[in-house]
């Protein structure tokens, strides 16, 4: 099957949903929009854990969702999923004239800049502006500190990035002494910023790692209870010398 005729196949689809089934029915853009987030965090989950079949299986419901959410539109006068589409595609086509006109670049941190030229170009009033207020706090900040990137607004180097966060930690230890909690949690915010900027710089994804480590916390401390278990015991009768103990025992095996 080609990729039109499938794609064709899945409209068919939504179409005769919408009109017999009664969930289908029944949706709403707002009732979707929380339903749109689980799938994209199931396939966050998925890439995270190289499971090719799951990002498969995700990507074919969130387009599910676009083609969902074009219905919709189409009933409500608003917009027509070809216009979905075709704008997209008039996008990619403006924003790349490196492809598709006669501008030259010389890599993609070029192409980055380019993009945010013509952005603002078409009326954004700031670099910023693309950044959705509800993303995650983590996901945001990396989004701010790429998008300030494209104007310069960045360290030169790695060196310059660790005596910046060395500089936020010393300021965290002074607001840890003063006992203001307004500004701990200030010069914290300050610290996590600044690590996750030196994770940029070591071209870590900042989001990844800490979901990685989330899940070898997850597993540790899960056969940390189990190996209790196998003693008679549960954790909240062990001190924790005797649970840091497990836990090192469990850290160290293969």
């Amino acid at each position: 099957m080609q990729t039109s005729d499938a794609f064709l196949r899945l409209v068919k689809i939504m179409n005769e949903l919408r009109e017999k089934c009664p969930w289908d029915k029944k949706q709403t853009i707002e009732s979707l929009r929380h339903l749109t987030i689980e799938e994209t965090y199931e396939l966050a989950d998925a890439i995270t854990s190289g499971d090719y079949n799951g990002i498969r299986e995700e990507l074919g419901d969130l387009l599910l969702h676009i083609v969902f959410y074009a219905k919709i539109g189409t009933e409500q006068n608003a917009f027509t999923l070809d216009e979905v589409i075709h704008g997209v595609c008039d996008k990619l086509i403006k924003r790349h004239p490196h492809i598709y006109g006669d501008v030259q670049v010389s890599g993609e941190e070029e192409v980055k800049q380019n993009w945010e030229k013509i952005k603002l170009a078409e009326g954004k009033k700031s670099v910023l502006g693309g950044v959705p207020k509800s993303l995650p706090a983590l996901v945001k900040a990396i989004r701010l500190q790429e998008k300030s990137k494209q104007v310069g607004f960045e360290w030169s180097n790695t060196e310059q990035v660790w005596d910046k966060l060395h500089e936020e930690l010393d300021e965290l230890r002074a607001a840890i002494r003063s006992g203001n909690h307004d500004e701990i949690e200030a010069e914290t915010g300050d610290v996590l910023f600044s690590m996750i900027n030196l994770s940029r710089f070591l071209q870590v994804d900042a989001e990844n790692a800490l979901e990685k480590t989330n899940r070898k916390f997850m597993s540790r401390f899960n056969k940390m209870e189990a190996a209790a278990g196998a003693q008679q015991k549960q954790l909240h009768d062990m001190t924790l010398e005797e649970m840091d103990a497990l836990w090192n025992q469990i850290k160290h095996q293969k």
